[in-house]
């Protein structure tokens, strides 16, 4: 029997099992982070903005006038902003805090495990979670979600300490960290909120009078610290505030329960979530057509030179029209926009935007995290999830419910409404499957852990349960990795099914012996992480959209093959790639969620090609566009919205030039317009129409001030988004037109295609490329 000596020394030994997920972690997380210039550009300019002045900290604003916020909370912006500070103002130091937080959910995984299942399920739920592809993905982004997801663990562990403990104190804090998530991502924190409420019913201690002065004390708490920020910016005259990007009404409340809230189940897409102003565009200022019940929708994507604009389908359907008018290319279309993607036998139904969704998130159904659009990125283990809870459930009862028992019941709770609302969501984006990776991971180490003992004491029936589930989530892993064989190799589906089988036999054997050791149960299981690994590696490997990350070989093509090191990049930066593999890829589906199947080519300056133009460049990583401009570090065909912008040198000096003291140096409607603008200058300029550029930010009375009062002189009308019609006009009819011969990029300058008519560039591959300069005097404003 192990003394409470030796009980205090295991506890105080480092677990090396441990250390090495962490490190496999902070590798898949953080390594080449360094050469994405802007990372998601929306984002980065509100931490630019931020960094001006507490009033713009503090809303969270959008651009550095501080006129319009970001469609999110302030909170993870505030943590990117005091990284800016330390580091300086990078890409890879606005990606840092969720890099690190995706570490920490791996060391919180496994503190959550390992008191009632053992150091073995710990470790094998650490690394699951490491591991996790769309956690790596998301988490090499600024985007907020590992952030969300590394909060929500921390209140998992105090509430479970508050309940095995009999901490009050403990589970208030663990409810009220939930409402820290509200204020990361709002609503999506509350979907843990049901296996809170019932993991405290079902574990705590006293009788009902107890738990209810409980959850009604933590419900009270989770509710102020949720509603703070948004209670007292909605108390703030609209006057005296930042318009509340993407609401409806200008409100903080609006927002989280409108546009971040019901309209992701109803999958509608206007701002508000309320329908709204027929002039809103969608999240990418995309069309406004209506959604239908089975994920479809009448708007369609049109293709211009642009970027994206306000459009209609053909065929009255969700579809992404060619893209590629005058030489430019729209959001994700090729060739008409239909992708085929082989399947499981043959060829699967071809997938547009109508029946994936609009951003290729599959069919609603039962089956939904199943298809290929989906089940790359989080869904892996889900097989062995399965015959782990009826390994850990068959000796189940209730009067006699263990503390495991509970633990996986809290776990399910987790996972199965989150599954459930992925599976009917009308609206939203691949990379939010990240909220099914703890609970799919620690139930995944604990099914193993009970499935091993099982297998091992030869029990019954039971015993049979783990090779049954190594091998089906083997077949399952094929199911995934297979229709990548023309772009990967058929090595590595060939390698994951057959390891799988060798190992089943391997485990079926195993019983017949007299004496059975884990190893076979180890290495059974390691086997099943050779997919997920691979598309874990996908983002280093092929690049990855920082605007809507994903996993998979459908970033690009022609890469990784299994031959070995040869076909992967070197970790100089470069990537390889060749013709035929385009080919390939231009038949198939992209099943990672940002509407791009296309590669890019690497020429021997190792700038990526754009197939769809070649003339123009792609940076490697590390290195530089074609023009000259250092940039992201992508090497796929294409950059989704609001990527790869870049500053118009001759526009900014025309600005600056003929400055005469106003405060704003320029206002424009797309805020990618601005962007360079507010990072790499600093200046101080005004957006016009948020994120979609179509939010209702100043009223024609206010922009008059602005201009009579000598503040703004300048405004930049782009053709790639909406706007608000109503100050459109007014500023087309009262403002002197600037010939873009003074400002615009000569032709071998523009960033994309030529310059059309009198319409200058401002530089940039995605919105706001394309436009017209208006000047204005004060009394112009009359």
């Amino acid at each position: 029997m192990e003394t409470m000596k030796e009980r205090r020394n295991s506890t105080r030994r480092v677990d090396y099992f441990l250390l090495a997920s962490m490190l496999v972690a902070a590798f898949l997380n953080i390594y080449l982070i360094w050469t994405d210039k802007y990372a998601n550009t929306y984002y980065t300019t509100a931490v630019a903005s931020m960094m001006k002045n507490m009033h713009n900290f503090f809303y969270g604003t959008l651009d550095s006038g501080g006129f319009v916020t970001v469609d999110k909370p302030p909170l993870t912006f505030m943590i990117q902003t005091i990284f800016a500070f330390i580091f300086g103002l990078h890409g890879w130091s606005v990606i840092l805090p969720q890099a690190l937080a995706g570490v920490g959910s791996v060391l919180l995984v496994y503190l959550l495990v390992k008191p009632n299942f053992g150091s073995g399920a710990a470790r094998i739920a650490a690394l699951v979670m490491a591991c996790t592809p769309v956690a790596v993905s998301v988490s090499r982004t600024n985007n907020i979600d590992s952030m969300l997801v590394f909060a929500l663990l921390l209140a998992v562990w105090f509430l479970f300490k508050g309940v095995k403990q009999h901490k009050r104190w403990a589970v208030i804090v663990g409810f009220g960290l939930v409402g820290v998530g509200f204020n990361i991502k709002m609503l999506e924190a509350y979907m843990v909120l049901p296996a809170f409420y019932f993991f405290y019913i079902l574990a705590g201690a006293g009788g009902w009078r107890k738990k209810a002065v409980t959850l009604a004390l933590s419900t009270v708490v989770c509710a102020v610290i949720s509603l703070s920020w948004a209670v007292i910016v909605d108390s703030v005259p609209e006057d005296q505030r930042p318009y509340i990007g993407s609401s409806e009404t200008n409100s903080v409340l609006d927002l989280a329960f409108g546009y971040n809230g019901i309209s992701r189940l109803t999958g509608d897409r206007s701002p508000g979530g309320g329908g709204g102003r027929s002039d809103r565009g969608l999240e990418f200022g995309l069309g406004t057509g209506t959604g239908t019940a089975d994920g479809s929708g009448s708007g369609g994507f049109a293709g211009t030179r642009a970027g994206i604009r306000s459009g209609e389908s053909r065929n009255g359907s969700a579809g992404v029209e060619g893209g590629q008018s005058d030489g430019g290319r729209g959001f994700g279309g090729v060739n008409g926009g239909d992708f085929g993607n082989p399947g499981f036998t043959g060829e699967r139904p071809t997938m547009n935007f109508g029946g994936g969704g609009a951003f290729n998130t599959g069919t609603k159904g039962p089956l939904r995290l199943f298809q290929s659009e989906l089940s790359g990125q989080a869904s892996w283990m889900l097989p062995f999830v399965l015959f782990g809870c009826t390994a850990l459930f068959a000796s189940f009862r209730i009067r006699h419910m263990s503390w495991k028992h509970k633990e996986v019941l809290f776990w399910l709770a987790w996972l199965i409404p989150v599954m459930g609302f992925f599976s009917m969501a009308g609206f939203f984006h691949q990379y939010y499957l990240i909220m099914m990776a703890p609970p799919i991971a620690a139930l995944t180490g604990a099914g193993w852990s009970e499935m091993a003992r099982q297998w091992r004491e030869r029990d019954s029936w039971k015993a049979w349960l783990l090779p049954a589930a190594v091998l089906l989530t083997a077949a399952f892993s094929w199911y995934i990795v297979h229709p990548y064989d023309s772009v990967i190799g058929k090595g590595w589906s060939v390698a994951i099914l057959v390891t799988g089988v060798l190992a089943t036999l391997w485990l079926t054997v195993g019983l017949l012996n007299a004496s059975l050791s884990k190893m076979p149960a180890v290495l059974g299981f390691l086997i099943l992480l050779i997919g997920p690994m691979y598309w874990a590696f996908t983002p280093i490997i092929y690049g990855q959209s920082s605007m809507t990350p994903a996993a998979g070989p459908g970033l690009t093509a022609g890469l990784g093959r299994f031959g070995g090191f040869g076909d992967f990049p070197n970790f100089a930066g470069r990537r390889n790639a060749d013709t035929s593999a385009m080919s390939a890829n231009s038949e198939r589906n992209s099943a990672n969620g940002s509407g791009d199947n296309s590669w890019a080519a690497v020429d021997d300056s190792g700038a990526t090609r754009n197939p769809w133009n070649p003339g123009v460049g792609f940076p490697a990583a590390g290195g530089t566009e074609a023009g000259g401009d250092s940039s992201r570090g992508l090497t796929r065909g294409a950059s989704a919205p609001g990527e790869g912008v870049s500053l118009n040198e001759n526009l900014y000096q025309y600005l600056k030039d003929h400055n005469t003291g106003q405060k704003y140096l320029l206002a424009a409607t797309d805020y990618t317009t601005l962007a360079p603008y507010i990072i790499e200058k600093g200046e101080t300029v005004i957006s016009l129409g948020g994120f979609s550029g179509s939010d209702p930010v100043l009223s024609v009375e206010r922009l008059q001030e602005l201009i009579n009062s000598g503040q703004l002189k300048y405004i930049y009308l782009s053709g790639g988004r909406g706007g608000n019609s109503t100050l459109t006009q007014w500023i087309e009819d009262h403002g002197t037109e600037v010939p873009s011969s003074e400002w615009g990029e000569e032709t071998g300058q523009a960033s994309n295609g030529d310059q059309a008519g009198g319409q200058g560039q401002t530089g940039g591959f995605g919105f706001g490329r394309e436009g017209t300069l208006y000047a204005f005097s004060p009394e112009q404003g009359e």
